[in-house]
């Protein structure tokens, strides 16, 4: 009866044991899976669209409890957005972050939206130099230059060679936003972003040749070297290596041989010393004697 006794006894308890622990494991994982929500914070939202260039004021934003993660660079005053241009298009409802805005005091328009160290440079173009207009804001283009190279010795005819690749358009036309429907917009002006350097070269190019903007992929950011060409070879069908020290020579061709003259160095002759002359006078008779010359040496 005893015996009985214990072994119900212990098998309820190892019952109880295998029980409890399943419970405690329950427990334990249903409380690493639940979480506290976090917490939402109040971040600036754009109240509509705002277009590139655009001066912020109170009404364009709105302070709303923003309960995801928070972008980086966020802005979570209404004061430090209030005053600032917009140099990249937001649209409502979403959080504005400060790459957006220029820097504070620097205004709104079309100059915000220069990046420091960088100059816009307005380039005039047609429908054809402006491909069709199909040249917005935000693609890239590379800038095709034809002319006749200042040179007496060119017999190439007319130069088309690539001044810069790889510029990005900051706007087209008077007005520096896209077009809503998509569609490509004739435009008369062209304004890039370059660096100084490259300003001073389409400021002198716009004036001195014929500049065409060539359309190329924004993601493709490779510049290739290119010798360019001239009239002469497309009439001969063939590439032609255009004269070392001209505008667009190939830099890997070898420099022209140049002609030597040696001019022949002309051997001074030896100076003659003068006779020397020994005038005799005996009575009246005057006589002279004449002796060769006389070496430094004798003297």
């Amino acid at each position: 009866m005893n015996k009985r006794f214990l072994a119900v006894l212990a098998f309820a308890f190892i019952v109880a044991l295998g029980a409890s622990l399943m419970l405690y494991r329950l427990t334990a994982k249903n409380g690493q899976t639940t979480k506290a929500a976090p917490a939402a914070v109040k971040l600036v939202l754009a109240a509509h669209d705002l277009e590139i260039g655009t001066l912020l004021r109170a009404e364009d934003v709105t302070l709303t409890d923003w309960p995801g993660v928070v972008p980086m660079g966020a802005e979570s005053k209404a004061d430090d957005v209030v005053g600032r241009g917009v140099v990249s298009k937001i649209f409502a409802k979403e959080p504005i972050l400060d790459t957006r805005l220029a820097a504070k005091g620097a205004g709104g328009g079309f100059a915000a939206t220069i990046p420091k160290g960088m100059r816009a440079v307005a380039v005039p173009v047609n429908e054809v130099v402006g491909v069709a207009g199909f040249v917005v804001p935000g693609m890239h283009v590379d800038v095709l230059i034809s002319g006749v190279p200042p040179s007496g010795a060119n017999t190439l005819g007319t130069l088309t060679k690539t001044l810069l690749q790889n510029i990005e358009v900051l706007s087209a036309g008077q007005d520096f936003k896209k077009d809503q429907e998509g569609k490509p917009v004739a435009v008369q002006v062209v304004n890039l972003l370059v660096t100084p350097e490259q300003a001073e070269q389409l400021s002198l190019a716009s004036h001195q040749t014929t500049i065409q903007l060539v359309l190329r992929n924004p993601l493709d950011h490779d510049v290739t070297t290119t010798p360019g060409t001239a009239v002469a070879a497309l009439f001969g069908g063939s590439k032609i290596k255009i004269p070392s020290g001209m505008p667009g020579a190939d830099p890997d061709s070898p420099a022209p041989k140049r002609r030597v003259v040696v001019k022949p160095v002309e051997v001074p002759t030896a100076r003659k010393e003068a006779p020397f002359v020994m005038e005799i006078i005996s009575g009246t008779k005057k006589n002279e004697a004449r002796f060769g010359s006389v070496s430094a040496e004798d003297k």
